[in-house]
């Protein structure tokens, strides 16, 4: 969806007549539902946490069209709220979910196998402990870096957050999904690329990302999984 068509739904959300509003609302959640969907996914991981931060998300941007100022994009709005909702919700959860990594991870294969977040294999699940060990924010950034593919411009005003910090906080993390993968996989050699902001070069372009145990899923490069959300 382009800039314009983003302006035209933005006035549609906030008109005074219900069904063009409603029509409006409908168009946005089809057309940006999935990809934020995914998002979300990587952010919280079960599939479950991340179909109810999903609703929330457009409840609020059901809720809140009014105060929707242009001030960014409307997609950069909802991914703003979405990022926020997941979070969050990481954030209450934190002695649930992730507090499983410290017997080895065993609980969080589980949800991560049967929910068909990554294909399974050792790889895979590494990386996915490894992006689960990161504090929560930081785990946002990787996010929108590494499988997002967004370019640190629009991870600022996503996250209201310098491009210069953005840069430090991605790199300290993949510093550590690095180390992690490689110590979890043995013989596993995973490096993250970021050697550009051009969007025709993904981030993640090294060759061989994990040479052994398997290679990581990592979406389509627009935000997508290129398989279809479970429900």
């Amino acid at each position: 969806m382009n800039q314009t068509d983003d302006i035209r739904l933005a006035e549609q959300l906030r008109a005074s007549d219900p069904g063009e509003r409603e029509a409006a609302f409908v168009q946005l959640v089809d057309r940006y539902s999935q990809r934020i969907y995914w998002t979300v996914r990587k952010i919280v991981v079960s599939h479950h946490d991340a179909d109810d931060v999903v609703q929330n998300v457009f409840l609020k941007v059901w809720h809140s069209a009014s105060a929707f100022r242009g001030e960014s994009g409307l997609f950069t709005w909802i991914y703003r709220i979405a990022v926020n909702e997941s979070l969050s919700l990481v954030r209450s959860r934190r002695v649930g979910l992730f507090s499983s990594l410290d017997d080895g991870g065993a609980s969080f294969d589980r949800i991560v196998s049967s929910e068909g977040l990554f294909d399974g294999d050792a790889a895979e699940r590494a990386l996915a402990r490894a992006v689960g060990r990161l504090p929560a924010r930081q785990r946002a950034v990787f996010t929108l870096r590494y499988w997002d593919q967004m370019p640190y411009e629009q991870m600022s005003a996503v996250l209201d957050t310098s491009v210069g910090s953005l840069k430090a906080s991605y790199h300290h993390a993949a510093a550590k999904v690095e180390q992690w993968v490689r110590r979890d996989v043995s013989g596993a050699d995973f490096t993250v690329c970021d050697e550009s902001d051009d969007p025709a070069v993904p981030v993640h372009s090294c060759p061989d990302p994990v040479s052994a145990g398997g290679t990581v899923r990592s979406g389509n490069g627009t935000g997508n999984c290129e398989e279809t959300a479970k429900k």
